[in-house]
């Protein structure tokens, strides 16, 4: 079903790239090499993805969009091909639609982010805009998307590509996502508001399904913004059903050269009355260290400057905080990273990004004798055409 699924997308954009007349094709080579180490054990890692996409119109209220990618990575040297995005836009009644492999982001961008299959409609009015939509995760490449709300997930995605046993190792769980959302870009003259009621379900046998009323606010003082945003979830595990929630909230400057932002992110953690906050994707909240957003707390800060006109540099360091301390006996101190990068662009077709950063468990009170871990990658980013 999957395969034949993903054959009627190709066929279907193959047939719209035929019959049109305008149409613009491109490729994009992304590589990235990594040098990492931890005491004294030390690896080499690269990896890329090479992305062919196609884009035209469908008359003179529609377009497509088709992209594909080739993964390839060392160590050992592994090739997988997937569909990133394969879609058709468009207006019509007073409508926007969208459906086919699309991109969606809840308004924190920690819940529910990545690309999905399914379709969408949005309805634009003078108090804001107003979208509904619904995708499922299971046609996915599942390092694409990161499913991992449950440990046979986690094992599941982790797993490595296995050719002979291709649909069970290759696709994202079957879980089906639905939203309606609401974003106001002028509320009270000046703030962007956003507002959304998601829900996902788990067409697997493990039944863990959840939802989300999700809300955000960026409220802008002339170089300043004021950030806060929260969300509150019901988790339902077979017929048990408890309550989580999540919220962020950051303070941002910024000019014509520079950017910077003090932020704080906290998810529940577990205890009587409030259940671990449990979202649907996995974004790492971290550089260095890289959990899942939950029960836990980050503290971080975001800077970036333009020193040229094709070079510019940041800074970002974390640190992050435990919200369950009943596996740790009351220690909830993880410790904390920090990592700098450096941004080259000479020309928009070519980007090389090199930054490195270490995290340091002996700044906290959770493990403190582990060894710190670092990283040195160098990115290089080529549209070819």
């Amino acid at each position: 079903m999957r395969r034949i699924f993903a054959l009627l997308i190709v066929t279907c954009h193959l047939l719209f790239v035929s019959s049109l007349f305008a149409v613009d094709v491109g490729v994009v080579l992304d590589q990235n090499a990594e040098y990492s180490g931890s005491g004294g054990d030390t690896a080499f890692s690269y990896k890329g993805i090479l992305i062919p996409r196609v884009s035209g119109l469908l008359g003179k209220n529609a377009e497509f969009l088709f992209s594909a990618g080739l993964n390839y990575k060392s160590d050992p040297w592994a090739f997988v091909p997937e569909i990133l995005q394969a879609g058709i836009t468009g207006r019509s009644w007073g409508l926007e639609f969208a459906f086919g492999r699309m991109a969606y982001s809840d308004p924190l961008g920690y819940i529910a982010s990545g690309l999905f299959d399914g379709g969408r409609l949005t309805f634009n009015t003078d108090t804001g805009s107003f979208s509904a939509g619904a995708w499922y995760t299971g046609f996915l490449y599942k390092k694409r998307i990161s499913v991992e709300m449950t440990e046979k997930e986690r094992g599941a995605n982790n797993a490595v590509l296995n050719y002979g046993d291709f649909v069970n190792s290759f696709f994202a769980p079957r879980r089906v996502l639905a939203a309606i959302d609401w974003v106001h870009k002028g509320l009270w003259d000046r703030a962007l508001a956003k507002l959304s009621l998601l829900g996902q379900f788990d067409l697997s046998d493990d039944k863990l399904h959840s939802q989300y009323l999700t809300g955000k606010a960026t409220v802008p003082f002339g170089a300043y913004s004021f950030d806060l945003g929260g969300c509150f979830e019901l988790i339902e595990v077979n017929d048990d059903i408890g309550s989580a929630f999540a919220a962020e909230l950051a303070f941002t400057w910024r000019n014509h050269a520079h950017y910077l932002s003090l932020g704080a992110k906290y998810s529940s953690g577990g205890s009587d009355s409030i259940a671990p906050f449990s979202p649907l994707t996995t974004n790492a909240p971290g550089q260095m260290l890289k959990p899942k957003f939950s029960e836990i707390t980050v503290l971080s800060l975001d800077y970036t400057a333009r020193l040229h006109e094709t070079f510019s540099a940041g800074l970002y360091p974390a640190y992050f905080i435990l919200n369950d301390s009943q596996s740790v006996k009351d220690k909830r101190m993880l410790g904390g990273e920090i990592f700098a990068a450096l941004y080259w662009s000479p020309v928009p077709d070519i980007s090389v990004n090199l930054g490195g950063g270490a995290y340091m468990p002996s700044l906290g009170d959770v493990a403190p004798e582990d060894k710190s871990y670092w990283r040195v990658e160098l990115n290089v980013i080529l549209s070819l055409f």
